[in-house]
């Protein structure tokens, strides 16, 4: 089985679309968005820029004591 996205709509009635992997956990969660239109729009652009995407890796803030 492969990774799925999900749309459902949120407590405030929005759109909203999870990734989820092929094991069942979630592993993304969108924004939430006015249109189903907008939401699946939201999910092309996902899949189209993922893949490309470079990994940044961010240094610890460091903390004071």
């Amino acid at each position: 089985m492969v990774g799925k996205f999900e749309v459902y709509h949120d407590r405030a009635g929005d759109y909203r679309f999870r990734l989820k992997a092929a094991n069942g956990e979630i592993i993304a969660v969108s924004q939430g968005y006015k249109s189903h239109a907008a939401c699946i729009k939201g999910i092309e652009s996902v899949k189209a820029n993922a893949a490309k995407a470079p990994v940044e890796e961010l240094a610890e803030a460091e903390t004071s004591s």
